[in-house]
């Protein structure tokens, strides 16, 4: 039962919102101004009732404490997706959540390592030959390879193929251009038509490739519940694998990209890090992982997560009724400078300091409670491997950077990065 509301929802004005629409318009921009009004604040977009959590406390009350009140109502990617775990809800949901748990454990993760492993590797050969030439080269690009190279693997036991690439990144054009939280309605539908059909053919292949592995692969678990379960249709094996697909690159490309450029901004947190213990010991691996959590505080991959409010509720003193579309979004809270010291600083020693852990609901990269991301044990894993590959092996010189950040599905690069690549030896 929820608390009786103590004060008032506090709104953005009709002034701050002509404000926001001669500036453009930006999503971002609008739920900056509101979530400085407070850790709960709302706003109105025509007829539809918003409120923006940013506090620590209403984070955790909408995506851990109470999620039978603030319940997901269908995803944006499903045109793309349709019934794969990140669009499903209720009963299909808690099923295909429970049949790939235990691959994305740490110990089902193990299984994967050696495909992990032969990932890595190839990125790095990438790299020996491109710091061979001096030549500067799409880094950003090769991180996303990598990331698809991974789940690729994962899921067949194959390296990845140019043509599924092909398939893969045209497919990817489609999720890219789908809105975390669309403000107005009404516009016409995106067609989604050439790429589900790229979709359809990338299922058809890793299905075949499957069939040929000797080593276990993620989509074997798919056609083994196919085979057992009268819920595994044809189609939610090509929904769930494509989800796999999805989930499991976008998030590590992206943050790659991130840390590379606030590394060439910070050069001297790659030399702290390596610094922090020999290749291989356990303080150079918490040093490099300290890395990634701050990259993802400054740029979490999904910045945004809408929610429904099925009934009357208060968060954090203040009420909230039904109907409201709630939203929650980490990059803002890990932005909040009630709940981080300089929040805008990149500073990966504020998580390796033990006493200074963030409060729960304050750091959420991956969401929270029972729809956190399945998969970030498995990304975290991949990325910390790359890095002990490639940090000590070369100092990455960015010749061109991207202007910003675009904010879609996900808040990525806006633009390609280019970079040099200079090797040098572990120190």
């Amino acid at each position: 039962m929820a608390t009786a509301a103590t004060s008032v929802l506090p709104e953005l004005d009709a002034e701050a919102f002509a404000r926001w629409r001669a500036g453009g318009g930006r999503m971002v921009d609008l739920l900056r101004a509101v979530g400085e009004l407070g850790p709960v604040a709302g706003f109105r977009l025509g007829d539809r009732r918003v409120v923006l959590a940013t506090g620590a406390e209403a984070v955790q009350q909408v995506l851990a404490k109470r999620t039978e009140v603030y319940v997901k109502r269908g995803h944006r990617v499903k045109p793309l997706l349709g019934g794969g775990l990140l669009c499903a809800a209720g009963e299909p949901w808690r099923r295909q959540r429970k049949l790939l748990q235990p691959q994305f454990t740490g110990r089902g993760i193990k299984a994967y390592e050696p495909q992990i492993r032969a990932a890595v590797a190839a990125t790095a050969a990438r790299w020996r030959a491109a710091a061979a030439t001096g030549e500067a080269r799409e880094i950003d690009a090769d991180l996303r390879y990598f990331s698809l190279d991974v789940i690729w693997r994962s899921l067949t036991a194959h390296p990845l193929d140019p043509e599924t690439h092909r398939r893969l990144v045209a497919a990817g054009e489609g999720f890219a251009a789908i809105p975390a939280f669309a403000p107005a309605t009404g516009g016409a539908e995106t067609d989604f038509r050439e790429a589900n059909e790229h979709v359809d053919r990338v299922a058809e292949h890793a299905i075949a490739l499957a069939g040929q592995a000797e080593e276990p692969g993620l989509v074997q678990v798919l056609l083994r519940a196919a085979a057992e379960l009268p819920d595994y249709t044809e189609r939610l094996v090509r929904d769930e694998l494509m989800t796999l697909v999805v989930a499991g690159y976008e998030t590590t490309a992206t943050a790659l990209s991130w840390l590379f450029l606030l590394l060439d901004a910070h050069p001297e947190q790659r030399d702290l890090a390596l610094a922090a213990g020999p290749a291989g010991s356990a303080e150079r691996t918490a040093a490099i992982r300290a890395l990634v959590d701050e990259t993802l505080r400054l740029y979490p991959v999904a910045w945004l997560m809408p929610r429904y409010a099925a009934e009357d509720d208060v968060l954090e003193g203040c009420p909230v009724e039904a109907g409201t579309t709630v939203l929650v979004s980490p990059y803002l809270t890990h932005r909040d400078g009630r709940l981080w010291p300089d929040p805008e600083e990149f500073r990966p020693q504020r998580f390796l300091d033990a006493g200074r852990r963030p409060a729960t609901g304050a750091y959420f990269p991956f969401g929270l409670g029972p729809r956190a991301c399945l998969g970030a044990q498995f990304s975290i894993r991949e990325t910390v491997l790359l890095l002990e590959e490639l940090l000590p092996a070369y100092r990455v010189r960015v010749t061109e950077a991207p202007a910003g950040a675009g904010y879609g599905l996900t808040v990525h690069p806006d633009g390609p990065i280019r970079a040099v690549l200079h090797a040098e030896g572990d120190k």
